[in-house]
This record gives structure tokens, C-alpha cells and sequence, in this order.
């Protein structure tokens, strides 16, 4: 008797080309939500130019028309997008017609002046980034899942109302003139807001994508010390004023510049605060007290010392002053989180998940910072008739280009990995942070329109 009779055929084995051949397409993986989202940005886009392509250049109708296809791919790629755009644009069309064409209105009906208008919205994120940044804290110090969850959920309603905020913003700006309208990038009060935004969003990017919440207390310290500075700022130069734009600004380029440049000073920030959750679990007690307690508190009485003896200016010292508080309120953060280290450090990712966050985001600032670099020159063409001046700001910002590109050759050619790697980022931030506010707060040059 044949023992194979009635069992069941041999199946061929099962090979890479035909499991690749077997999965459905890109485009096949999509769902009818992630269509409806992006024929509703294509809509969007064209009710946008037909409505108002009469006051666009052609560069103009070229980036909004290509802002759909971007948008709907960044949605399939990464879902959440698909709400967050919707709600915010609903908030702000909400706000829009509360206005009903009168800026005053703000001050009269209730939603927009305690809820939808620019600045009680940007205020609400600030309020929201705070509460998260202390959740994450309670989550990780108390090893609570829950605090880790409320903080997360915080954060994306900052982010939805920061962004609801911004786009309000930009419609007052034109409430105030035709003239003055303009995208809200223009100045140091905005582009804080945008660096927030954009630092929480790959922030929370990379939470989905590594399922980790451990890494948003420390990046969303970075978010709560920029929102410190953006309140100091509204409240001391009253910064949240719409002003009409220099005519420097005046430009197409700025549209396209700005946010390519932000993106890459916000993942080199979150590279930055993840580099320094690596150091708290892996470097040596002495070390981290020496350089990330000790080394600010020096700068700080070395720099205010050298600052009065050489008898600098009146705006030189309330620089310093400024920065000095700046940096002993780092100090006082390292301290705590060296007190706490003992309790934390075994709830921090592996060193692989804090390297690899590190590397990816530096590798995605640095591609964009690569761009602003060369919009900024061809801006500068445009503005000024040379592509380099040597401009404070333009070397600096060369100076931090240098320092990724050789963060990033280092790493692809030598291994580069470890404390050394994560020492690197962290002393990137300070060289960023000059680039980004000691440029303007020290110097002065081509771009002093944005001095403190």
C-alpha cells in the first residue's frame, strides 16, 4: 500500500521572490480613508488657486499645488496625519468665520478670545506642552504607563492647536492689510512656534515608530524651554504683534527656506535630547555632573566677568544676562536628572533604539538644513545680488553644516557609536542654539532683522 495515497500535495517551497511578488502594491495597500484624504488635499488646493492664484506668482502656485501630493504621501506614510491636518484646518476655517472679516472680534466673542484666536490657541499649546512635558516626567520617574500615555496624548493636542494657531495667525496678518499679510515664519516669535511644532512632530514620529514613550520627557524639555522663550519674549518685546514684513522678506523664498531650516534645527535638537538620555544611562556619574552641570554654571560666570570688564554695550549685557539664565536653568535640569539617574537609567531604551533615533533624525535635519542652505543662497542671489557674504548668520550656519556632515561621515565610515557619538550631538545643540539666537543676540550682519 502506497503511505502517500490521500495525504496532501507537497507544496513548493516558499521563496523571497514569490512572497515579494505575492504582496500587494503601494497603491493597492491603501485604504478608501487614505484616498478620501488625499482627494480632499487635491480639492483643497485647487478651491486655493482658483480662489486667490490671481495674487500668486508662479512660484507660489507651484508650491501649493505641490503641497498636496506632499501631504497626502506624508498621511499614507504616516497616519495620524490624516486627522491632525483635518482638525486643524477645521479649527482654523471655524475661527475664520467667527472673525467674519473683522479683527476686533477677537476681543468680543468668546471662542476667539479665550480659545481659537492666534494667541490664545499658541498659548493653549504652551499650556499643553507643559502639562506633557510633566506627565512624561511622572510616567517615567513613577514607571507609570499611564502618565506616559496622558503626556503623549498632550502633546499631540499642542501640536493641533499650534498649528490651528499658525494658520489663524496667517489669516489675521491680512485682516490687519493686503500689504501686510503674510505666512506666519517672518520673525523670532514664529519661527519658535514652528520649532516647537516640528520638534514635537518627529518626536512623536518616532514614538509610533519605535513604540517607546521613554524619550519624550527629555525632548519635551527642549519644547518646554523653547515655549519659555517664546513667553519672555511675547511678554518683554511684545514679539506675538503682527508686523509687516521687512523688505528683505518680501519674498517667495522665505515660504520654502524658513520651514526647510527649522526642520533641520528641530531633529537636531531631538538628536540632542535623546543623545543625552544615552548619556544618563550609560555615562559615568563624575562625567555627566563635571560637563553638563559644572561646564554651564562656568560659562556663566566666565562670560558675565569677561562681558563687564571689557565694558561692553548696554544690548551686549542684556544678551548675557538673558543667556545666563538660559543656562543655569540647563544646569538645574541636568542636576535633576543626574539625582534621579538611579531611578530612571533602567527605564531608558537599549543603546541601539537611542543610537539609531539619533542617527536617523541628524540624517533627516541634515538633508534639510542641506536644502535651506541652498535656498538661503539662491535667496541671497535674488536679495542681496551674491549667493555668500560671509555673513555672521551664513557662517555659522556653515559651521553647523560642517559639524552633522562630519557627525554623519564619521558614523558611516568609522562606526562611529557610543558616548563619543552621543557627546557629539549634545555639543551640536550649543552650536545650533549660537547658529539659531546668539547669532542674533551677539552679532550682526545681513540678517539683523531678527536681533532680539
Amino acid at each position: 500500500m502506497d503511505i502517500t495515497q490521500n495525504q496532501p500535495a507537497a507544496q513548493p517551497p516558499s521563496s523571497p521572490s514569490a512572497s515579494y511578488v505575492a504582496a500587494p502594491g503601494y497603491f493597492r495597500r491603501l485604504s478608501a480613508f487614505d484616498w478620501a484624504f488625499a482627494l480632499a488635499l487635491v480639492a483643497g488646493a485647487l478651491y486655493a488657486f482658483s480662489r486667490f492664484g490671481s495674487y500668486m506668482d508662479v512660484y507660489e502656485e507651484a508650491i501649493l499645488l505641490l503641497a498636496a501630493p506632499v501631504f497626502a504621501v506624508l498621511g499614507w506614510h504616516w497616519k495620524p496625519v490624516r486627522w491632525v491636518m483635518p482638525l486643524s484646518f477645521l479649527l482654523a476655517l471655524g475661527a475664520i468665520g467667527l472673525y467674519g472679516g473683522d479683527l476686533a472680534a477677537a476681543e468680543t466673542r468668546f471662542w476667539l478670545r479665550y480659545m481659537l484666536s492666534s494667541q490664545s490657541a499658541i498659548l493653549w499649546m504652551s499650556v499643553f506642552f507643559y502639562l506633557s512635558t510633566l506627565f512624561y516626567w511622572i510616567g517615567l520617574v513613577g514607571r507609570s504607563a499611564t502618565g506616559g500615555a496622558i503626556g503623549s496624548r498632550l502633546c499631540w493636542g499642542a501640536l493641533v492647536l499650534g498649528l490651528t494657531g499658525m494658520l489663524v495667525r496667517w489669516y489675521e496678518s491680512y485682516l490687519i492689510g493686503t500689504d501686510v499679510g503674510h505666512i506666519p515664519i517672518s520673525n523670532l516669535y514664529e519661527v519658535f512656534i514652528l520649532f516647537c511644532l516640528i520638534t514635537a512632530m518627529f518626536h512623536l514620529y518616532y514614538e509610533e515608530r519605535y513604540a517607546t514613550r521613554q524619550l519624550g520627557p527629555f525632548v519635551l524639555l527642549i519644547i518646554s524651554a523653547a515655549v519659555g522663550f517664546l513667553l519672555w519674549y511675547t511678554v518683554s518685546r511684545g514679539a506675538s504683534d503682527i508686523q509687516p514684513l521687512v523688505p528683505a522678506l518680501q519674498s517667495w523664498w522665505m515660504k520654502i527656506h524658513v520651514p526647510a531650516n527649522f526642520i533641520g534645527y528641530g531633529t537636531f535638537a531631538l538628536a540632542a535630547m535623546v543623545a543625552w538620555a544615552f548619556l544618563l544611562k550609560y555615562e559615568t556619574t563624575r562625567t555627566l555632573w563635571i560637563w553638563l552641570v559644572g561646564a554651564p554654571l562656568a560659562v556663566v560666570v566666565i562670560g558675565n566677568a569677561g562681558v563687564y570688564a571689557s565694558g561692553a554695550g548696554e544690548g551686549v549685557r542684556a544678551s548675557m544676562f538673558v543667556s545666563s539664565r538660559f543656562l543655569v536653568v540647563l544646569a538645574v535640569l541636568f542636576a535633576a536628572t543626574n539625582l534621579l539617574r538611579h531611578r530612571i537609567a533602567d527605564r531608558l531604551p537599549a543603546a541601539e533604539l537611542l543610537e539609531d533615533v539619533m542617527y536617523k533624525s541628524i540624517s533627516a535635519g541634515f538633508a534639510f538644513f542641506t536644502i535651506a542652505t541652498i535656498l538661503g543662497a539662491l535667496w541671497a542671489a535674488e536679495a542681496w545680488g551674491g549667493y555668500w557674504s560671509w555673513d555672521p548668520k551664513e557662517t555659522w550656519s556653515l559651521i553647523v553644516w560642517l559639524n552633522y556632515a562630519a557627525w554623519l561621515h564619521m558614523r558611516l565610515m568609522s562606526g562611529l557609536r557610543g558616548r563619543v557619538a552621543a557627546w557629539w550631538a549634545l555639543v551640536g545643540l550649543v552650536v545650533t542654539t549660537f547658529a539659531f539666537l546668539g547669532v542674533n543676540m551677539f552679532l550682526s550682519g545681513l540678517h539683523s532683522y531678527g536681533k532680539l
